[in-house]
């Protein structure tokens, strides 16, 4: 059942990645210049990440046994939001990455796309790992293969 569970989240996640990659760029919008697209479309998930850093911050404050910096016990709230926030970084360091190439291939307003897209599945990914561990599938998906999509878009633009 799990395994059934994150399939379905991971081919929800394949659907987003075209609409976040595909639709910007055939609805005919204006072109924004990606040197004034990507502060707009890193600060989006930006805020996302640093709600979550305030969340961790929150449960040590008020919870005495934590509040010294002492790890938060397994399977508690503040290990899911420690490993929520973790694995943000690591898509944020690859979008860091990825993304201009992606902006200076595809235009400004695909980044824009993928910062906001990013940000939507972010809390959609911290939202599922606190319902359910599988429910999270869709939030990573949603977040890591509109990077890896609009890779491979830029790529192809660019090889032909």
């Amino acid at each position: 059942m799990k395994r059934a569970l994150i399939l379905i989240g991971m081919a929800l996640g394949a659907v987003w990645a075209a609409a976040i990659v595909v639709l910007p760029l055939r609805m005919g919008l204006p072109f924004v210049p990606p040197a004034l697209a990507f502060p707009a479309a890193f600060l989006i998930p930006g805020a996302v990440m640093a709600m979550m850093i305030g969340a961790l911050a929150a449960r040590r404050f008020f919870d005495r046994d934590i509040i010294d910096g002492d790890p938060f016990l397994p399977e508690s709230g503040g290990d899911i939001d420690q490993r929520v926030l973790s694995n943000t970084v690591e898509q944020m360091v690859l979008a860091l990455l990825v993304w201009p190439f992606v902006g200076f291939s595809l235009g400004g307003v695909s980044v824009i796309a993928l910062g906001v897209g990013m940000a939507v599945a972010r809390v959609l990914f911290w939202i599922g790992y606190h319902v359910s561990p599988p429910l999270r599938a869709f939030g990573f998906a949603a977040s890591f293969y509109p990077t890896i999509f609009g890779a491979f878009w830029a790529v192809w633009i660019w090889i032909n």
